[in-house]
C-alpha cells in the first residue's frame, strides 16, 4: 500500500494562524474584559508573524498536498502575504474606535484571528469540501462580528439579513458542488478538471450545477443581482466591522472564483463567461447609477464595492492570463483604496459621531488640509482619475476585454466609470468648497495618523510605479 507523505510546510501559514487564534481565545476566556489590550497585541503578532511565514515560503518549493486538497502557488504566496498586511492596517485602524464605543472586546480579535484562517483555507483550496469550509469558517466569524454590538437594533437586523442570505448562498454553493461531483465523479478540481478534459460528461447538468456554483460565487463578491446584503451590512455594521468586510474577505472571495472557474472548470469557459458577462455589466451599471443617490458614505461606498466588483470580473471573463492578471491586480489595489476610505472615515468619527455622512467630512480642507489631501488621493484612484492606482486597475480590465473583442462590454465600463466619477468628486467637493459644520479637531492615535497616510500615498505611489505590481500578477498567472 502506497502512503502519501504529507508536505506540512505547505501549511505552516495556516497552523501557526490557528495556533495563535488557540492562544488568543484562552487569553480571552481566563482574562475576560481585561485580555482585550493583550488580546489585540497578540493579534498583531499573528498577522505579523503570518506574513513573515509567507514571504519566507515565496521562494519555497509548491505543488499539491493533504491527498490533492490544498495547493501551495504563487497566487496563494501573494494573496497571503496581502491579506496578512491589509489586516494589521484594519486591526489598527479599529482600536481607538471600538475603545471609544465600549466595543473594545477580546471576541473581535478572536475572530478576526479565526476569520484570517478561513481565508487563507479558501485561498490554498483545490478541493471542493477544503474550499467550503474555508468560506464557512471565515463567513461565520463575520457573522458575528456584524452582530457584536448588541445594543443596536441597526447592527442585529444587518447581521440577520448578512446571515440569512449568506448561509442561501452557500447551500447553493454546496448543491452545485454536489451536481458538478455527481457528473464528474470527482471533489478534487484536478480531478475535475480531468473529467472535462476526458469528455462523456452531461453537458445540461453540469450547466446546471456551473450555474450554482457562480451563485455562490457572486453573492460573496457582492456581485448584481446578488449584492441586497452588501449595503445593508456595511451601513449596520460597526464601523470597523465594515472595514474589516470590505477588504480581505474580498481578496479570499477572488481567490475563491479562481479556484473553481479557473483551476476547476476552464474547459468548459463558453458557459460561465456569459454568466460573468452578465453579471460584470449589471454591477457596474447598477453599483455606479445607485451610488449617486447616496448622502451616507458607507452605503456609497457599498454600492462603490458592486461597481469595483464588476470591474474584476471583466478581467475573469476575459478568460486568458492576462485578464486574470488584471483581475488580481483590481482586486489587490481596490482592497488598499478601501482600507484608507474606511481608514478616513474612522479616524473623523469620535465619542458619539460617526462620521459617515457625506455631510460629515465638510470643511475638512480648511480644518486638517493634509488628510484632505489623503481622502482626494482615495477617492481619485477608486474615480479611476490618473495617476491614481484605480485608473490603472480599470484600463488594465478593460484593455483584456477589449483583446478578446467584447468592445461593448468595455464602452459600457467606460460609460459607467465617468458616470461614476460624479459621487467621488461630490466628497472632494464638500471637503474642499463647503465651509466646516464644526471646529472639532481630529483626536486619533499617532500610529493610525501614520499608517493612514502611508496608506493613502501608497495608492498614489502604486499610481505612479505600477510596473512591480502587475508583474507580479502577471508571473501568477504566466
Amino acid at each position: 500500500m502506497m502512503f502519501e507523505v504529507i508536505n506540512m510546510s505547505f501549511a505552516l501559514p495556516e497552523m501557526f494562524l490557528l495556533g495563535m487564534a488557540g492562544v488568543i481565545l484562552m487569553v480571552v476566556a481566563f482574562m475576560g474584559q481585561k485580555g482585550a489590550g493583550a488580546a489585540y497585541w497578540l493579534s498583531q503578532v499573528t498577522m505579523i508573524g503570518t506574513a513573515y511565514i509567507v514571504y519566507d515560503s515565496v521562494t519555497g518549493m509548491g505543488g499539491l498536498t493533504f491527498s490533492d486538497s490544498y495547493i501551495k502557488d504563487t497566487l496563494s504566496d501573494v494573496l497571503k502575504l496581502t491579506v496578512s498586511i491589509v489586516n494589521v492596517a484594519v486591526l489598527l485602524y479599529s482600536v481607538s474606535y471600538l475603545k471609544a464605543r465600549e466595543l473594545f472586546k477580546g471576541e473581535y480579535y478572536v475572530l478576526a484571528v479565526f476569520s484570517t484562517l478561513g481565508m487563507f483555507v479558501m485561498i490554498s483550496a483545490h478541493h471542493f469540501l477544503t474550499l467550503y469550509l474555508g468560506l464557512e469558517l471565515m463567513s461565520l466569524c463575520l457573522y458575528a462580528m456584524v452582530a457584536m454590538h448588541r445594543d443596536s437594533g441597526v447592527a442585529t437586523e444587518a447581521a440577520m439579513k448578512y446571515f440569512i442570505l449568506g448561509a442561501l448562498a452557500s447551500g447553493m454553493l454546496l448543491y452545485g458542488m454536489s451536481i458538478i461531483y455527481g457528473v464528474t465523479g470527482s471533489l478534487s478540481l484536478s480531478g475535475v478538471s480531468e473529467a472535462i478534459q476526458t469528455g462523456g460528461l452531461n453537458d445540461t447538468v453540469m450547466s446546471f450545477g456551473l450555474v450554482f456554483l457562480v451563485i455562490g460565487v457572486a453573492f460573496k463578491l457582492g456581485a448584481v443581482p446578488f449584492h441586497m446584503w452588501l449595503p445593508d451590512v456595511y451601513h449596520g455594521a460597526p464601523t470597523a466591522v465594515t472595514l474589516f468586510i470590505a477588504t480581505t474577505p474580498k481578496i479570499a472571495a477572488f481567490a475563491m472564483m479562481i479556484r473553481l472557474l479557473v483551476d476547476g472548470l476552464a474547459d468548459i469557459q463558453q458557459y460561465w463567461q456569459d454568466m460573468l458577462i452578465m453579471l460584470s455589466v449589471l454591477s457596474i451599471i447598477v453599483g455606479n447609477i445607485v451610488a449617486i443617490a447616496q448622502t451616507n458614505l458607507k452605503r456609497m461606498l457599498a454600492y462603490s464595492t458592486i461597481s469595483h466588483v464588476g470591474f474584476i470580473l471583466l478581467g475573469v471573463l476575459s478568460a486568458n492570463s492576462e485578464g486574470y492578471a488584471a483581475s488580481m491586480f483590481y482586486a489587490i489595489t481596490y482592497t488598499i483604496m478601501t482600507l484608507a476610505a474606511f481608514g478616513m472615515i474612522i479616524l473623523m468619527s469620535r465619542r458619539g459621531f460617526e462620521a459617515e455622512n457625506i455631510e460629515d467630512f465638510k470643511g475638512l480642507g480648511k480644518k486638517s488640509p493634509w488628510y484632505a489631501l489623503m481622502m482626494l488621493i482615495v477617492m481619485f484612484s477608486m474615480a479611476g482619475i490618473p495617476p491614481m492606482v484605480g485608473f490603472y486597475a480599470k484600463l488594465a480590465v478593460i484593455k483584456s476585454i477589449i483583446d478578446v473583442e467584447l468592445m461593448s462590454v468595455a464602452i459600457v465600463a467606460v460609460l459607467m466609470s465617468v458616470i461614476g466619477a460624479f459621487y467621488y468628486l461630490r466628497v472632494i467637493k464638500v471637503m474642499i468648497f463647503d465651509e466646516p459644520a464644526d471646529t472639532e479637531v481630529l483626536h486619533a492615535p499617532a500610529d493610525m495618523r501614520v499608517v493612514v497616510s502611508a496608506n493613502a500615498l501608497g495608492v498614489l505611489a502604486l499610481g505612479l510605479f505600477p510596473g512591480s505590481l502587475m508583474a507580479i500578477c502577471a508571473t501568477v498567472f504566466s
